[in-house]
């Protein structure tokens, strides 16, 4: 039976993970085992932060909508019951685009809310 030898592939792994792991102090940046450890960390931060950041996003939405709509007479939870029985299709990211960058358009999409929650 032939002889394994795997110092190439060992090196090119220790190598991936230096270079994942370049920028980090100390340690980490540097020693192949803790480095490993660290990088496996981060990447396990990178992903549950991932999922945490479209969390966060959509309540800066939701505040921000809520804000303007306020402004218009009218609360957040009933801006989005009148946009929908009045049919308008209208995502949360771009109502709040709206609130910030074009009142009078908001003013005019909350004015539409509030006569499909009176009629």
């Amino acid at each position: 039976m032939p002889r394994v030898k795997r110092g190439v592939n060992a090196k090119k792994n220790k190598k991936k993970v230096l270079k994942a792991a370049k920028g980090f102090r100390a340690g980490r940046g540097a020693l192949y085992r803790i480095a490993a450890e660290a990088v496996d960390r981060a990447n396990a931060y990178a992903f549950i932060h991932r999922k945490t950041k479209k969390r966060e996003i959509r309540a800066l939405w939701i505040a921000r909508i809520n804000a303007a709509a306020r402004i218009n007479g009218i609360t957040y939870s009933r801006l989005i019951s009148g946009l929908l029985k009045a049919n308008v299709a209208l995502d949360r990211k771009v109502l709040a685009d709206m609130a910030v960058k074009d009142p009078a358009g908001f003013a005019r999409t909350a004015s539409v809310a509030k006569t499909a929650l009176a009629a």
